[in-house]
């Protein structure tokens, strides 16, 4: 039998011990064969160092040292990475079953793919089920126009398009993700997949709650530097989102079940 293609997964952490075990399971219990599980911790204050430990022998690297932030951590686990396909998975989400095996198998048979993206449940902090992210078919130019819909914890791509189109930009906190599918998606086809791969978890300290207007901030900032129009939809968009965030905001606080 063939050796199954090499998936290089990262989880960047920081103080996330409530849901790091969860995280890290979801990964390691994966029924596809040959997964290189790269754990890059910020230096953590809570218990995260020692529950990466307990499954250090299951880990392909990992590391606790302060870092400059999200997009540093992912990057200096890419850095370590040397698989075919490549993904990351915040240490408050959870991969579903079976979620990297049907992804591979889709980018195995669809070589003019270059990343797939299914569908992910939103779960509160104790798990439960409490929506699901509206996924779609985007690509470059609807990205443009803010038109993103994709899950990252639910994404997949080719390794060779990081070295093409990565890394993060580390001088953004919010959307490193949307710039990374823009740029990616400017020379690649970018294809989704209605599978149920993943969990966004929304929770207190989740930075979808606490102000993803910062989000849009950012978004602006990367349609500008690919040229986009300050009459564009997506500067409409941010403009009535900014008007009407502080009811979005409430309605995710509900969802949630999280209070001011």
């Amino acid at each position: 039998m063939a050796m199954q293609p090499l998936v290089s997964i990262v989880t960047p952490s920081y103080n996330q011990a409530a849901f790091l075990q969860a995280a890290m399971d979801s990964v390691l219990s994966q029924d596809h064969a040959n997964i290189e599980y790269i754990v890059i911790d910020g230096g953590s204050t809570d218990e995260s160092p020692a529950i990466i430990k307990r499954l250090q022998r299951q880990l392909a690297f990992w590391v606790s040292e302060r870092d400059r932030g999200q997009a540093d951590a992912i990057n200096k686990g890419f850095a370590k990475a040397k698989g075919k396909y490549m993904a990351w998975l915040n240490a408050d989400d959870r991969l579903k079953p079976g979620a990297v095996r049907e992804a591979v198998e889709f980018l195995e048979a669809h070589s003019n793919i270059g990343l797939v993206y299914g569908d992910a449940d939103f779960i509160d902090a104790e798990g439960r089920l409490i929506g699901r992210f509206a996924a779609h078919q985007t690509d470059y130019a609807r990205l443009l126009e803010g038109y993103v819909h994709i899950p990252q914890q639910a994404t997949f791509w080719r390794s060779a398009l990081w070295w093409q189109a990565g890394p993060l930009d580390e001088n953004l906190t919010f959307a490193m993700d949307y710039d990374f599918w823009v740029r990616l998606a400017k020379i690649s086809t970018l294809h989704y997949h209605p599978r149920l791969w993943a969990e966004f978890r929304l929770h207190a300290d989740s930075k979808t709650i606490q102000n993803d207007m910062h989000a849009w901030d950012d978004m602006l900032t990367v349609h500008r530097r690919q040229g986009g129009s300050p009459l564009s939809i997506i500067t409409a968009k941010y403009w009535l989102r900014k008007l009407l965030f502080p009811i979005i905001r409430y309605r995710r606080q509900r969802m949630a079940g999280v209070r001011d």
